[in-house]
């Protein structure tokens, strides 16, 4: 589809929207369209697409046309690209004083400049209200009066806005592992730091109560510690490459996106294999083009005014993280999103706010109460700001994505979408035990280590 650019200039310049439909199998029970987005900001909704018959129930994939998308900036719809040269050359995310964030700002600022001139104008106009309007175009150009929606992890601030501003559009919304566009910088990095921290409490109980973790019966907690200690000495060296020393960064990092999963098995055998020497499964992806898309923060950050000004007012948030999160050290992702910001003009497209949804139809929204990213406190407050229009229901386990955690959620997803059947609200699913995974890159890859917007950073969305 040509769109726009700049919807406020419909006539100006245009870029290509990629769109991909998966059209239902059972053309005689067909519902309608449903639009999915995996998150990101930077997932693929084609992707999304081409793989939804193994994500989506069988019934759900009968009744809708299933239409992905790539939004502005991703993948297929003129992506952002910016130099690899510049994406390695990145400073510290935690400079140690005043001049260190001082050369994090420049950097900051050169990147976005160069992403732009890369680019073209698609750069600036990247944030998710004018994704919406891209989404009520699909909708107007199938000729369709209402859609459905399921969208994960960041793919939720889409759906909330979309239901604020085109709420007689929507038949269905499901919006699983929910953002919160309300929060302040203070409060964004303090949820986000608590809940990594949580998930990493959750593997330690796993272990202890669990005889197939590789670190069954002893002190996991002193035992991760020890580890960071020894890579924060240069001690801790890569078993299958000797001549490599393991930072605590990436031990934090590979944890954090297990999390997601959970693979903990695999994240047991991992760390037991760093303590001791022995051969390792894991492995990072590196760039291989010589331009590198990085939508990251052209999105996040015209959609979160989070412009921390100083040193001292990024240690102060580094302090707090680190107090709510001793073992994980906060949360990585979270830091890297407020600290991408550093240096953006002050102004965001789409700075945060309070959901006002006002017209539309119930809302299903679905946390998991142990997820690593979108803390279960973000549904939370989403709900309460909306309590009208949402109904929360909440999955008692882990990991990130809770539509197909168990019958127990699917069923009341799919009863949803398909019959309109609202679940009462607080409903809750019981928590199902992950199945243990061999340690090994092919089994762990892509459900223990998302995507990001770097190598070694894990991404919002869940992957399959």
């Amino acid at each position: 589809m040509s769109l726009p650019v700049d919807w406020s200039k419909p006539r100006g310049e245009k870029f290509d929207l990629a769109v991909a439909r998966r059209k239902a199998t059972d053309p005689a029970k067909r519902i309608g369209i449903m639009l999915i987005n995996p998150g990101g900001p930077g997932g693929s909704g084609v992707s999304f697409a081409y793989g939804a018959n193994t994500y989506f129930s069988a019934e759900v994939q009968e009744r809708f046309d299933i239409i992905g998308f790539d939004p502005r900036g991703v993948a297929r719809s003129q992506p952002v690209k910016c130099s690899l040269d510049l994406l390695n050359a990145q400073p510290s995310l935690f400079p140690k004083d005043q001049a260190e964030f001082d050369k994090l700002k420049a950097y900051n600022q050169e990147l976005a400049a160069d992403c732009r001139a890369r680019s073209g104008a698609i750069f600036d106009h990247a944030d998710t209200i004018a994704v919406t309007n891209d989404m009520d175009a699909i909708r107007r150009s199938l000729g369709e009066q209402k859609i459905n929606y399921y969208g994960i992890s960041y793919g939720t601030i889409m759906g909330q806005q979309y239901a604020e501003r085109f709420g007689h559009r929507v038949r269905a919304m499901v919006i699983d592992s929910n953002m919160d566009h309300s929060l302040d910088a203070k409060a964004f990095n303090a949820t986000e730091a608590a809940t990594a921290e949580d998930s990493f409490q959750e593997f330690v109980k796993w272990c202890d109560r669990t005889e197939s973790c590789a670190l069954h019966g002893r002190d996991v907690a002193a035992y991760w510690d020890d580890l960071l200690a020894r890579a924060d000495r240069g001690e801790l060296k890569d078993p299958d490459d000797p001549t490599r020393t393991v930072t605590s960064e990436e031990i934090t990092g590979t944890a954090f996106s297990v999390f997601y999963g959970p693979a903990w098995s695999f994240l047991a055998s991992w760390l037991d294999a760093l303590g001791s020497g022995t051969p390792t499964p894991a492995g990072m992806s590196a760039f291989a083009d010589e331009t590198a898309g990085n939508p990251f923060p052209a999105v996040f950050c015209q959609d979160y005014q989070y412009r921390v000004k100083d040193y001292r007012e990024l240690a102060g948030l580094v302090a707090d993280a680190k107090r709510l999160a001793p073992h994980m050290g906060g949360s990585r992702l979270g830091h890297y999103a407020i600290a991408s910001c550093i240096g953006y003009p002050a102004k965001a497209n789409n700075p945060q706010h309070r959901l006002r949804i006002t017209s539309s139809p119930k809302i299903l929204m679905l946390n998991a109460l142990h997820d690593p990213a979108t803390a279960y406190a973000w549904a939370a407050n989403a709900h309460k700001q909306t309590r009208d229009k949402t109904v929360l229901l909440t999955y008692e386990g882990w990991g990130h994505g809770a539509y197909d955690r168990s019958e127990c959620t699917l069923g009341a997803s799919d009863d949803y979408l398909v019959d309109l059947t609202v679940p009462r609200d607080g409903t809750r699913c019981a928590a199902v035990e992950p199945q243990p995974q061999t340690a090994s890159v092919d089994s762990a890859g892509t459900t223990a280590l998302p995507a990001g917007p770097k190598p070694g950073l894990p991404g919002w969305q869940r992957q399959r």
